[in-house]
C-alpha cells in the first residue's frame, strides 16, 4: 500500500491540491472570474507513469460557481488510482531476496542485483474539497474552506482559512492563511513496532509459529497526524507588467509519520543483510519555507521565474528553482515550457542500511524520499482557446530523480550494486475548460 509514497504522489500530481496554504497560489481577482461567467468548469485526466514502478491515473474535476459580484463557491473533486512497486528500504544483495509482504500474506521475491521493490502498492484514493471566497469590502478578501480524501489505509480531513488585505489601490495585496489537517493511518497488517526485525517463514517449521512471530511485530489499532500550517504572503504590481509575490509559511506536524511499509537492511562486515528491521522516524517536525516568484506579461507571452527554500528540525533542507514560459503561438493557441530543479539534503536520521554489531539508533530510515537527492522536470504544454470560452490543453513532462549518497561507505558486496538507483517518470495530461 506504500502510505507515504502516495502521499508523495498525490503531491506531485499537484492539480488535486486546493488548500489555501499553497505557496504557489497567487490572491484571486472574483470580479474576473464574475465577469466572465458565472459558472466555470475544469475537467482534466492526468498519468503518471515510472519506469519499472508507480503507475498512476488520475481524474480532475472543478467547478466555480459565482453568487452575485462578492461570492465565489470552488468546489473540486478527484479520483486516482495507482499501483505498482515501490522500493522497500532494502539494499540489493549478491542474491535473492524474500520479503513477508505488510498483510503477513504472502512473500515476494527480489533477484539477486536488483533493488528490493515491493510490488503491493495499489489503492484508489477519492478527494473532495470546497472553498468559499467573500469579498467583505473594497479591500477584504476572506476565503475558507473544507476538504477530506480516503484511501484503504488513510483518512485525511482538513480545514483551512485565509484574509487578504489590498492596499495602493490594488497593487498590493497581503495575506495570512491557516489550515488544519488530521489524518488517520490504518496501515495493512498493523503497525510495526519500530525497528522490530521482520518475521519470514523460512525461519519458522509452522505456519502458527510464523504468525505468532509476526504479531509480535505488530501494533493494532490506528494512529493520527496532525498539522497545523499558516503562511504570510505579499503580492506586488510592479508595473503594468510586471508583479512579484513572496510567502514564508511554517507547519508543525505531531504524530504517526513512519512508513508502515518501509525496512532497513541490518547487514555485517560483507555487506551480507542479516535481517530487515521496520523503520522509525520521529513524531514531531517543525518546517519553514520561504517563496519567491517573479510573473511578467511578455510581448506574446507569459514568463515567471520562482524559487523556494524549505527547512526542517529534521535537518532536511532543500532548494526549488522553476520557471514557465507561454508563448501564444496565434491568438488561439499557445505553448508552453515548463523547467524544474529541486536539490534536497538528507534527514539526520536517514541511513541506507544498518551495521549489525552496532548499537541500534532511535530513530532510522532507508527511504530514498528523505534522503540526499537532485531531480529535475521537463515539460511542454499545448493549448487553444475555443468558442464560446472553452480551452482544451495538453501537457507532456518528464520526470528524473536522483537519489545520492550521503557520505555512508558501501561495505563488501554493497559496493558492487547501484544502491542508489534513478527514479524517471513521465506525466501526460489533457485538460478542458468551460
Amino acid at each position: 500500500m506504500q502510505l507515504t509514497q502516495k502521499r508523495n504522489i498525490a503531491g506531485a500530481l499537484a492539480m488535486a491540491s486546493c488548500s489555501l496554504i499553497n505557496p504557489n497560489a497567487q490572491a484571486t481577482d472574483i470580479n474576473e472570474i464574475v465577469k466572465s461567467d458565472d459558472w466555470k468548469v475544469d475537467a482534466a485526466i492526468m498519468y503518471y507513469g515510472e519506469q519499472d514502478r508507480v503507475q498512476a491515473a488520475e481524474v480532475i474535476g472543478n467547478v466555480q460557481k459565482s453568487f452575485g459580484d462578492s461570492s465565489l463557491l470552488d468546489m473540486k473533486l478527484v479520483v486516482d488510482s495507482l499501483t505498482g512497486a515501490s522500493a522497500s528500504g532494502a539494499v540489493a544483495q549478491d542474491s535473492s531476496q524474500t520479503f513477508t509482504r505488510p498483510s503477513g500474506h504472502g512473500e515476494y521475491t527480489v533477484n539477486a542485483g536488483e533493488t528490493p521493490l515491493d510490488d503491493t502498492f495499489h489503492d484508489t484514493r477519492v478527494q473532495l474539497s470546497a472553498n468559499w471566497m467573500e469579498v467583505l469590502n473594497p479591500d477584504w478578501t476572506l476565503n475558507v474552506g473544507l476538504n477530506g480524501s480516503t484511501e484503504f489505509d488513510y483518512l485525511s480531513l482538513g480545514l483551512n482559512a485565509g484574509l487578504e488585505r489590498s492596499f495602493n489601490k490594488n497593487n498590493t495585496i497581503v495575506a495570512l492563511s491557516g489550515a488544519f489537517t488530521q489524518d488517520t493511518i490504518d496501515a495493512v497488517g498493523g503497525r510495526p513496532v519500530a525497528l522490530s526485525e521482520m518475521a519470514l517463514r523460512a525461519k519458522y517449521d509452522t505456519e502458527a509459529a510464523f504468525q505468532a512471530a509476526f504479531d509480535d511485530t505488530r501494533q493494532a489499532g490506528t494512529d493520527d497526524k496532525q498539522t497545523i500550517d499558516l503562511m504570510l504572503g505579499v503580492t506586488q504590481n510592479i508595473n503594468r507588467y510586471w508583479l512579484m509575490q513572496a510567502n514564508y509559511g511554517i507547519s508543525n506536524v505531531s504524530g504517526y509519520m513512519t512508513d508502515p511499509y518501509k525496512v532497513l537492511s541490518q547487514v555485517d562486515s560483507s555487506g551480507t543483510t542479516q535481517a530487515y528491521l521496520y523503520e522509525n522516524r520521529p513524531e514531531e517536525r517543525l518546517k519553514h519555507s520561504a517563496f519567491v516568484m517573479a510573473k511578467g506579461a511578455l510581448d506574446s507571452g507569459v514568463v515567471d521565474f520562482s524559487y523556494r527554500y524549505s527547512t526542517d528540525d529534521w535537518d532536511i533542507s532543500s532548494h526549488t528553482l522553476e520557471t514557465h514560459y507561454r508563448y501564444y503561438l496565434s491568438p488561439q493557441f499557445y505553448a508552453q515550457i515548463h523547467l524544474r530543479y529541486y536539490q534536497q539534503q538528507a534527514g539526520n536520521f536517514y541511513q541506507p542500511f544498518l551495521l549489525a554489531n552496532e548499537p541500534l539508533p532511535e530513530f532510522a530510515s532507508a527511504d530514498y524520499r528523505i534522503g540526499d537527492m537532485t531531480a529535475y522536470t521537463v515539460g511542454i504544454k499545448f493549448g487553444q482557446r475555443l468558442s464560446g470560452g472553452h480551452e482544451l490543453s495538453y501537457r507532456l513532462e518528464y520526470y528524473q530523480q536522483a537519489p545520492e549518497n550521503n557520505g555512508t561507505e558501501l561495505i563488501g558486496q554493497l559496493s558492487q550494486f547501484e544502491q542508489f538507483p534513478e527514479v524517471k517518470a513521465i506525466v501526460a495530461q489533457v485538460s478542458y475548460s468551460f
